[in-house]
């Protein structure tokens, strides 16, 4: 399996910086609650002398849902509305250790991260722009196509698993307790995105050891290297 970005991507967002990581034997029953509270106060440190709409990571994606011709403030980065979830509530559900990682670590980063299950992904997964064709399934089991131009992650039979550019994920790839390989991309377009991201994808990277027993393949991509390959 592989995992891109189309080229037009790169083009149109030159400032684009992602990273990616495989993970093989997940399981629901280990314990990431010392990662967790690391992250978090990191995020309420932040939070204590700036709203998260005041952070670079989230300003950055603001003008790019902008640029795309989404409101800002309707349809957030999964950054963002995390981070307003916790300031407002001071934690965030438990839904599986997995999720709950990469939850924490976006807080503490700013950078949106999106986890898929990939048994449920067929041949590849790109960020590539929608032709409209596309199926896409929400939490509740409902069916949706995606707007023509808008930014989804889809795979090699036309499904969206994720909307407006990991705004929404679907519910067909969503992590579960059976899952046991998954795919997670974290993205970011402020002026030291670069930077951020390769240290969060360490910090995943060794939180997830820790936990499983099992470090992540990693890769950094950009325009002239935007594949990242895979083995299940």
């Amino acid at each position: 399996m592989h995992f891109q970005h189309a080229d037009d991507i790169w083009r149109d967002f030159p400032e684009l910086s992602a990273g990616t990581l495989f993970i093989s034997g997940i399981s629901g029953d280990v314990s990431v609650e010392d990662h967790i509270h690391r992250f978090q106060a990191i995020a309420n440190d932040r939070l204590e002398t700036a709203s998260e709409s005041d952070l670079p990571a989230i300003q950055a994606w603001r003008r790019t849902f902008a640029r795309m011709g989404l409101k800002p403030t309707q349809y957030r980065s999964a950054s963002e509305a995390l981070l307003r979830r916790f300031r407002k509530e001071g934690s965030l559900p438990a839904i599986h250790p997995l999720i709950d990682l990469c939850n924490a670590t976006s807080l503490a980063f700013a950078i949106p991260i999106a986890v898929f299950d990939l048994s449920h992904v067929s041949g590849f997964l790109h960020v590539r722009r929608a032709a409209g064709s596309e199926t896409y399934l929400t939490f509740s089991g409902e069916t949706e196509n995606p707007e023509p131009g808008e930014v989804i992650f889809a795979d090699d039979e036309g499904q969206a698993h994720a909307r407006r550019w990991t705004n929404r994920q679907s519910g067909h790839s969503a992590i579960r307790p059976q899952t046991t390989h998954a795919l997670i991309v974290a993205e970011a377009l402020h002026g030291t995105a670069q930077e951020d991201v390769m240290r969060l994808i360490v910090t995943l990277s060794e939180a997830i050891a820790a936990a499983w027993g099992a470090r992540p393949s990693t890769a950094m991509l950009d325009r002239s290297s935007p594949r990242f390959d895979f083995s299940i």
